[in-house]
């Protein structure tokens, strides 16, 4: 049998076989971009901008103006748009390559309070799914564990690196847990009714959670004379250096969820998934609770939802004044996180201005993993990591990119996915001569 599996995976790799590019070499000379609309991510947007970046940090985004550009390289962007690199949160890039071949998989651990587990050390820079992200402006990403109760700990990273400590931009950022659901479904294999009902072990689940918190607090409070990683690693959502990020939808989870955190007195919360959070809105918005909310193109969870209820749920946040990012989990997660900016252009359509929308990709994600500093918005001393489309990179139809920079560094938009196209094409076109 192991036999047999390392032949599958040689075939698997002979099929895929062409590495990722060379990552890009750092920024050799000052880069200026002019006359392109500049969507700067904090709700500004610039008509006819001038963006000037040296040795990776933008230096200029104005209003374009007489200026020298002697001994710059300069990019005539004129009827084009300039964006700040997007970011997905809460994500498995890079932990699984193909969900076939088990040896590429390695989102979980085993176990169920896994908090010292670092995502970071499995992070795969070379994967060929992260490339297929950048050709749509998705340059940066938060990598998460999953599986078990406390799935372990993620970290920030941008897309475009030899490694993963290449690859790092805040390591260790924050801790996920998968808070208990209230009500279960039925199992169709065994014929049971599919119909919601009350989890019966809900208040057991709960329980073992707020007992694993008292343990770690116990901990801190002993003397350590023997070091305990899972114990250890929660001290970080104590003293305010890690995130607690709790994949949560229904409403009494959320709001449990809630009174849970601020119980054991975690600095920082963030709800993952939340279809339910619209329902204590005023709740997330009064203890400054973000949600990063997932499946934007989904169908409602429930029988009595408003038939677009996921499309509108991030506009129905914002109303409220609630942080908000979006992410792509679902059962192609990995895959489908290249479409981040058409799930952004979908809250366009169901209420949000355009500009609101971008935020939940840029600003509002760079908040919610405490990289704004440097990241999720064109400012003057940030990061130069941006990118250049022929039109509104919120539409599928019309974001084409022809540039992308991380930290100021040209990177390669070429992917197995432009190789194929381009491979076909010239074969149709060659037939149609």
């Amino acid at each position: 049998m192991k036999k047999i599996t390392n032949i599958l995976i040689a075939i698997l790799c002979t099929s895929f076989g062409f590495a990722q590019q060379t990552p890009a070499s750092k920024q050799s000379q000052p880069i200026a971009i002019t006359g392109a609309t500049a969507h700067l991510g904090n709700g500004q947007v610039i008509e006819n901008s001038l963006i000037i970046f040296k040795e990776g940090k933008l230096t200029t985004v104005s209003n374009a103006s007489q200026t020298d550009l002697s001994g710059m390289e300069v990019i005539k962007a004129d009827g084009k748009h300039v964006y700040p690199g997007f970011i997905v949160p809460s994500s498995t890039l890079g932990l699984t390559e193909i969900d076939a071949v088990k040896a590429t998989v390695d989102e979980s651990e085993i176990g169920e309070m896994n908090p010292h587990i670092r995502s970071i050390i499995a992070y795969n820079a070379e994967s060929k799914v992260i490339e297929s992200m950048r050709p749509n402006g998705v340059l940066m990403g938060q990598i998460a564990p999953q599986g078990g109760r406390i799935s372990g700990t993620s970290s920030v990273v941008q897309f475009d690196a030899w490694n993963w400590e290449d690859a790092t931009v805040k390591v260790n950022d924050g801790i996920y847990l998968n808070w208990p659901s209230s009500f279960t479904r039925g199992r169709w294999w065994l014929g049971e009714d599919r119909g919601l009902k009350s989890n019966e072990k809900y208040k057991e689940q709960v329980d073992d959670v707020t007992a694993f918190f008292n343990e770690t607090k116990a901990y801190a409070a002993g003397n350590k004379t023997t070091t305990n990683l899972p114990y250890a690693a929660t001290q970080g959502l104590f003293d305010g250096s890690k995130k607690l990020y709790i994949n949560v939808d229904d409403e009494k989870g959320i709001t449990d969820a809630i009174h849970f955190a601020k119980n054991n007195k975690v600095q920082h919360l963030v709800i993952v998934g939340g279809s339910e959070s619209y329902k204590v809105a005023d709740l997330l918005k009064q203890h400054n609770i973000p949600v990063i909310v997932q499946r934007i193109h989904s169908l409602p969870s429930k029988e009595d939802d408003d038939y677009d209820l996921p499309y509108k749920l991030a506009t129905l946040l914002v109303n409220k004044g609630v942080l908000v990012a979006l992410n792509a989990n679902g059962s192609m997660e990995r895959m489908s996180s290249r479409n981040l900016p058409f799930y952004a252009g979908t809250t366009v359509a169901h209420g949000l201005d355009k500009e609101e929308a971008l935020k939940l990709i840029t600003s509002n994600t760079a908040k919610i993993l405490g990289i704004d500093k440097d990241y999720g918005t064109l400012e003057e001393g940030k990061s130069a990591t941006l990118f250049i489309s022929e039109g509104d990179a919120l539409d599928m139809r019309t974001n084409q990119l022809t540039h992308a920079f991380i930290d100021g560094r040209l990177i390669s938009l070429e992917t197995h996915q432009t190789k194929l196209y381009h491979r076909y094409d010239d074969k149709y076109k060659a037939e149609k001569k």
